[in-house]
């Protein structure tokens, strides 16, 4: 897909989500160290591979990952604390982790979202962790959330997903921003 002939340049984790509408690329970001580790531990195992979108909806949200199960958010294992940053909020693009309820505001490390309100989403900030930004292909997330939804705003058709990680220079990131 892209040659890395950087000689040596400081190469970047991008995130890449490939549907049937296209591919998302995703930035992920340095602040939030312990949700950026999760997902490319998540994406680099195939742990997505097998899911969907499976909540859409318009100026909201593309949500993606493991539904919402007892296993998702209660197991020690798939929760991580949260790493609220300042100036790092719930813009148009922004890919935040899911979560329940729960007091701590822990994140399910299996479930993420996307934000496609144009406006942002301000009043999820310090509620939910924001660990990446959409860099290119939120035509593609918008594209999504307007697929035909049951009562659970769950996708009528699968859209499923293949996540892996590609490592770009800075230089590579630019040149796929203008494009």
């Amino acid at each position: 897909m892209f040659l890395n002939c950087s000689f040596g340049q400081k190469t970047n984790p991008i995130g890449l989500i490939e549907t049937s509408y296209g591919n998302i690329y995703i930035k992920l970001f340095e602040e939030t160290p312990k949700h950026k580790a999760s997902f490319i531990s998540l994406a680099q195992s195939g742990y997505w591979d097998s899911l969907t979108f499976n909540r859409v909806i318009p100026n909201f949200v593309a949500q993606a990952g493991c539904p919402d199960t007892e296993e998702g958010f209660n197991d020690p294992e798939y929760l991580l604390e949260p790493e609220f940053v300042k100036g790092i909020t719930h813009v148009y693009g922004a890919v935040g982790a899911g979560r329940d309820d729960n007091p701590g505001k822990l994140s399910a490390r299996c479930q993420f979202y996307i934000v496609q309100n144009k406006n942002g989403l301000n009043r999820l900030d310090n509620d939910y962790t924001v660990f990446g930004q959409v860099i290119k292909g939120m035509n593609i997330v918008d594209k999504i959330v307007i697929q035909k939804t049951d009562a659970d705003d769950e996708p009528l058709t699968d859209i499923s997903m293949k996540i892996s990680i590609v490592q770009m220079t800075n230089i590579e990131i630019e040149k796929l921003q203008e494009n």
